[in-house]
């Protein structure tokens, strides 16, 4: 135990790695290096631990069997191989990412990324010797640093990079305090099936099998299914699994939009339980393809171009499995009320899919200040949920410290106790009709049906083009609330 490395050493450990980059390359790029270089010692101090304690055990031809290593490291690949390299460094380094990968194809083709190590004007062979000599300090075996807290690291690494990123880190880390949040209410259980359509680093994935843990339920005969369109967030999210001891998963690289990678006899494969933080209104997406889906994913409607928001919400809604399929998707305001969406919304609610929709207080959204909301589906509700939708106005559920937002454990606990109760609770929580909802002409708006009257204002710290959205989106949600007005007192002209 003398060599265990403490949770403050590792992520000094960590951290001063990326500290060696900082005058050569940008903050966004730091995860194309790190991350893989950190993946390679892990992987070669647990093979010589796996190779000590096999020659211990049954004699030195034991570290030849094949049984004896989680992952084969060939010969020439070796941590100490490429550490000793006199020059050419990044290119030694890719030549036993490339060995490694075809050693286990099975499992990390593709895993290292396809960072430019050879791009010597980047990374001349000085900071990549610092870098290796760095991360040599420590061995990362998992007598010195067991699976979940060496995953626990990595998930400081990568909101730290997120951090130093600016806007960018949101396709790839989702704060992980709203994604406990959306795991409590969903629960995960023993032997289910869980996805994330957008999974960035893999964190709501993760997630859930840390609920099962903290629940002390078997966790290791649940099955995790994941897609990112970006190869190297992709591959980040696969070493996560991996970091956190985690061998029944299948991350796929691509878009989930335009070619889905779960299939099962043509359809969509169905899962228990989805997690997803998709893309903000993205506009570059197929939506002519989309109109004419082979999977039928535009049930409710194709979305304006403009748009992607409900192409993703869709897709979700056909991914669930019939009997407990359920879901909890971070979605922007937007989705609740805006106008060009409005048919595919009231196809939502008359199908009695949606179960809560709760709104989260600003600066949750990674690296933004618009207020977000989660939005709780479910295949097939309770008895006592049919018919209703309850919405949880949660917006002063969060703390504000050295200029970033959480939600603390008593936020997340009061949220979803709410959820399990599923009924009125003054000034927090109503359990509304979908009738009551029709008669609002089908607008989500949390406030009318849950009343707040705390005065709370947070500090507005955003950026114009932040706040121009929130303008055009409050300038639609005014029309609305106009025209309704207009329609009740016998449409007079405006």
């Amino acid at each position: 135990m003398a060599n265990r490395i403490s949770k403050s050493e590792l992520e000094s450990y960590l951290w001063g790695a990326a500290v060696l980059l900082r005058n050569n390359i940008d903050a966004g790029a730091y995860k194309q290096y790190i991350f893989p270089l950190l993946f390679f010692k892990r992987l070669n101090d647990v093979y010589e631990e796996e190779s000590k304690k096999a020659i211990a055990e049954n004699g030195p031809e034991a570290e030849m069997w094949e049984e004896t290593h989680s992952f084969a490291i060939p010969a020439g690949a070796r941590w100490s191989d490429v550490r000793n390299v006199p020059q050419d460094v990044g290119k030694a380094i890719q030549a036993a990412f490339r060995a490694i990968e075809s050693a286990n194809s099975d499992k990390l083709q593709g895993i290292f990324g396809d960072g430019t190590w050879t791009n010597k004007n980047r990374l001349p062979d000085r900071l990549l010797k610092d870098l290796l000599e760095h991360f040599s300090t420590k061995t990362l075996s998992i007598e010195n640093l067991p699976e979940d807290e060496l995953g626990n690291g990595y998930e400081y690494l990568i909101k730290k990079f997120a951090d130093d990123s600016g806007h960018t880190a949101q396709e790839f880390y989702t704060n992980r305090t709203v994604v406990h949040l959306m795991t409590e209410m969903l629960k995960p259980e023993s032997g289910e099936s869980i996805y994330d359509p957008t999974c960035g680093s893999a964190g709501m994935l993760i997630s859930s099998i840390a609920y099962l843990k903290d629940q002390k339920k078997e966790w290791r005969n649940v099955s995790l299914y994941g897609q990112e369109v970006n190869a190297l967030t992709s591959a980040i999210g696969r070493m996560n699994c991996i970091l956190h001891g985690i061998n029944d998963f299948n991350i796929v690289n691509g878009d989930t939009l335009a070619a889905p990678a779960f299939i099962e006899n043509g359809q969509l494969r169905k899962f228990d339980l989805v997690l997803a933080n998709p893309p903000y209104s993205i506009s570059e997406w197929n939506r002519d393809a989309f109109a004419n889906d082979r999977y039928g994913r535009n049930f409710l409607g194709t979305p304006p171009q403009g748009r992607a928001d409900y192409a993703f919400f869709q897709h979700i809604l056909k991914s669930m499995d019939l009997k407990t399929g359920r879901c909890a998707i971070l979605f922007p305001h937007g989705v609740l009320f805006r106008n060009e969406e409005k048919e595919m919304r009231e196809k939502l609610i008359r199908s009695d899919l949606l179960e809560c929709v709760i709104g989260i207080g600003p600066n949750l959204f990674y690296n933004a200040t618009m207020e977000a909301c989660i939005v709780i589906c479910r295949s097939t509700k309770p008895d006592s949920h049919k018919g209703y939708v309850l919405f949880i106005n949660a917006v002063n559920e969060v703390t504000r410290k050295n200029a970033e937002s959480n939600l603390e454990p008593q936020h997340i606990q009061k949220i979803a106790s709410a959820y399990a109760n599923f009924a009125d609770e003054d000034e927090f929580a109503a359990k509304v009709s979908i009738r009551e909802i029709e008669k609002n002409d089908f607008l989500l708006n949390i406030p009318l049906y849950v009343k707040n009257d705390s005065d709370i204002t947070p500090v507005d710290d955003r950026s114009k083009e932040e706040i121009f959205e929130e303008w055009i989106s409050l300038s639609e949600e005014t029309t609305i609330a106009y025209d309704m007005l207009n329609s009740m007192m016998g449409g007079q002209d405006k």
